[in-house]
């Protein structure tokens, strides 16, 4: 009978967790959002929300909650949740911390399924009480609570956008593959702002600060339809960066978020039997997750392909550090390439096509590259700088790269010309890297992934 008991009650509780993971559509793809604390003034975060969805082009129901306003940005306001007659999929609460509970426990009456909770002022400044009081409410009436004290959660291809920050302020990413999930809000709205900068998708943004309800297992779970990291790992690649591993960043991480830090190597441990990919900066996390809207390399040689034979020299050095391969190119590569470059070229890998090179030679190297059985990855180092390079290379790289063949990494390094070219290559899938060690980084924990996945 005991046992009995034991197995129902751990099925409820598996019941429950199922429903709080399966509610999360509701705030990643709601067809009525409720906006409670909308406000009239510009410089109100209630207020900002609500533009965002509105200048954003959420295409559902919007219900701005303001017991003393009757419109909002042209929208009709409410007093309550209680008072829309029509049905709300989701929330986002943004209004003092003491009237959070009453607003939640109206949500949990509505039928509300998601809430995204801006709001902080709880156990990040020692008022673990109060979190856990909303957290039971919304254990309650099975809602997936994202927050409190976060940023919030943007969904390009649902156009669901709960940031606070304006629009103008923080570029907002096309839709995409790639998910970011963040504790930090702030460490998130700058990788949001680099995305969009740089032209990459996303599929999710999520910001889920003290994760009383929803937290980073949850939202792996969600978006992965697995429970386990190991077993996430084998469907997509997870990128992670672990902040307040020293001593003062863990303490600097209590009054975050109210979080508290463990060692580093316990968290590097983790990360490796979780085959989760470890970056200890923004920047490797920002270019490791990139890399992966490229198909998987089936090993780790490399052909290197520039016009400047410096890059190609560096290149070769980052590929040593990273302990990857410089692929031998095949005796037909070798002919082709001899046979269309000039006679000052030097047929070798890396192969440098001279610095006078326009975008058919660029054309014929990684036509050559693509048919050589012996490259595993294309790392294609373009200077833009050079005279008879134009904007015809990039569309030479992206035909390629649509092939899904094999992998073509691009390094573009310079100013604002170049700039523009790497957020062309960006926007159609090529990751694109400032430097050739970067990219070579980027390009070892892509191989080593894709190796981690062949020997399951």
């Amino acid at each position: 009978m005991a046992d009995e008991k034991k197995t129902q009650a751990g099925d409820d509780m598996a019941e429950k967790l199922s429903r709080k993971i399966k509610n999360l559509d509701a705030v990643f793809k709601p067809s009525s959002i409720a906006v409670i604390g909308a406000s009239m003034e510009p410089n109100k975060i209630g207020h900002v929300i609500v533009k965002n969805f509105i200048d954003g082009g959420f295409a559902g129901k919007l219900y701005p909650i303001n017991p003393n306003a009757s419109q909002i940005l042209g929208l009709k306001a409410y007093k309550s949740v209680l008072d829309v007659k029509e049905k709300i999929d989701s929330a986002v609460i943004a209004i003092p911390a003491a009237a959070v509970a009453g607003a939640l426990e109206e949500c949990g009456k509505k039928g509300i399924r998601g809430v995204v909770l801006i709001t902080g002022g709880f156990s990040e400044v020692g008022k673990v009480e109060e979190e856990k009081k909303i957290a039971a409410i919304a254990n309650k009436y099975g809602i997936a609570l994202i927050g409190p004290n976060c940023m919030g959660v943007i969904t390009p291809a649902t156009r669901v956008d709960s940031v606070f920050l304006p629009i103008y302020k923080l570029g907002r990413p096309r839709v995409g593959k790639i998910a970011f999930i963040s504790q930090s809000g702030a460490v998130g709205g700058c990788i949001v702002d680099l995305t969009a900068r740089a032209g990459i998708g996303m599929s999710k943004f999520v910001s889920y600060g003290n994760a009383a309800v929803i937290d980073e297992c949850d939202l792996l779970e969600y978006l992965a339809h697995r429970s386990v990291a190991k077993k996430i790992t084998r469907k997509k690649p997870v990128v992670v960066i672990k902040a307040g591993k020293s001593a003062a960043g863990a303490e600097a991480a209590k009054s975050h978020t109210g979080s508290l830090a463990g060692a580093a190597e316990a968290y590097h441990a983790a990360f490796k039997q979780g085959r989760m990919i470890e970056a200890e900066t923004l920047d490797e996390l920002f270019d490791f997750a990139k890399i992966f809207d490229q198909p998987l390399p089936t090993g780790k040689r490399v052909g290197i392909i520039t016009n400047g034979g410096g890059m190609g020299v560096l290149a070769t050095d980052s590929l040593e550090v990273e302990k990857m391969d410089l692929a031998e190119l095949s005796d037909e590569t070798n002919s082709v390439l001899r046979a269309a470059l000039p006679t000052y070229a030097n047929v070798r890998n890396p192969l440098d096509i001279i610095g006078d090179a326009d975008s058919h030679r660029y054309e014929i190297a990684i036509n050559a590259m693509m048919r050589d059985q012996n490259v595993d990855v294309i790392l294609l180092i373009i200077l833009f700088q050079t005279i008879a390079i134009d904007s015809s290379v990039v569309n030479i790289a992206i035909r390629a790269s649509d092939t899904r063949k094999k992998p073509i990494i691009a390094v573009c390094t310079g100013g604002e010309y170049t700039d523009m070219h790497k957020r062309i290559l960006e926007g159609y899938g090529i990751p694109t890297y400032s430097s050739p060690s970067s990219a070579m980084r980027a390009i070892a924990k892509f191989a080593e992934y894709a190796k981690s996945r062949k020997a399951k």
